[in-house]
Formats: structure tokens, sequence, C-alpha cells
């Protein structure tokens, strides 16, 4: 039985394709990797939203630029968000900044944002009123907008050979380079 999964190992190195890499998280358990590029890509097919907010005013967020935090093993981001109708009078632009964990979702194999923490909600020019306007509902529109956003789909290809034996994606890891996702152990059911 060691053997034939040694033999399965050393398949799935031979045939790592760019996205998966040889590397370990643990000795001898294989990971995948994505790049911070590929990550950016995934995330830019989703923006920009607009938001709607009671007639009042809407949002409109622009494709966020992604920060690895290796050190907080989290993501960071900027997003440009463009605030306008009834309630401000024109249009003014600022930026969110946050940043977000990653969990792996097994229904549809992909990595997706959770955990957001929004650090700050900038608008320069912007009266107090539409300022507390933007204050109370930003946050909450910037969550929304990021909350279990997809940032990477891994095919059944990517998976086939860690499935064969008996592994499944496990710990994500933020690099100074992108996500390193480590494979571990099935659990009996």
């Amino acid at each position: 039985m060691k053997r034939r999964l040694l033999l399965t190992f050393a398949g799935w190195l031979a045939l790592g394709g760019a996205a998966c890499s040889a590397t370990s998280t643990a000795p001898g358990q294989p990971s995948y990797k994505v790049s911070a590029g590929q990550l950016q890509q995934a995330v830019e097919k989703r923006f920009p939203r607009t938001y709607p907010v009671g007639g009042l005013l809407d949002l409109k967020v622009e494709a966020p630029r992604l920060r690895l935090l290796p050190e907080l093993n989290r993501l960071g981001t900027e997003m440009v968000v463009e605030a306008a109708g009834p309630a401000l009078g024109r249009s003014y632009t600022g930026a969110f900044d946050l940043d977000f964990a990653l969990r792996y979702e097994a229904s549809d194999q992909s990595i997706r944002a959770y955990q957001l923490r929004i650090n700050s909600l900038r608008f320069a020019d912007l009266p107090p009123g539409s300022a507390e306007l933007l204050n109370t509902y930003g946050p909450r529109l910037a969550e929304q907008s990021l909350r279990e956003v997809v940032l990477h789909q891994l095919k059944p290809q990517d998976l086939a050979l860690p499935d064969a034996m008996g592994l499944q994606p496990g710990s994500i890891t933020v690099t100074a380079q992108g996500l390193v996702i480590g494979f571990v152990s099935k659990t009996p059911r």
C-alpha cells in the first residue's frame, strides 16, 4: 500500500503543471500554488459592481488591487469606490482598505474570501452629512462586495491525483508569491 502511495505521489509530481507544485506544507504532503497574478485576474472578472442604497445613492466598486499579507496569512486590498446619487448632490471618489482570510469551499472547489476587516474608508472633499451616510453604509457594502468572492477555482484535474491518494485541500498559506494550498488526509465519513 505504501509503495502504491509513493508511486502515485511520484506520478503526481511528474505530471504537475504550471499551477501545481511539488513543494510541501508538511513532509511528504503535496501542495498546489496559485500566483498573485492568477488571483488578481480572477477578482477582476467580477468587477466593477454597483450597489444601490435605498434610492439615496449608488456605490460603484472598481476591481480591487490585491496585496499579499504573508505575515497575517491574509490578503489585503484597496477598492476604488465612486459614490453618487440624490443624497450626495454630485459624484465623489474614494477608497476602502480592507483585508480578509481565505477558505476552501469543497462544493465548487474554490478558494474564497471571508472574515473581512475594513481598515479605512476615505473620500476626499466629502461634506460632513454625506461622510456620515457613507460611513454608515459603505463598510457594509464593501463587505458585501467581497464576501465569499471566488479568488480561484480548482479544476477537477488539479484534484484528481490528490483525491486518488486520499487527500483533499486543507491549509491555505499566503506567501510573498501567492497562495500555497496544502493537502491533508480525507476524514472518514
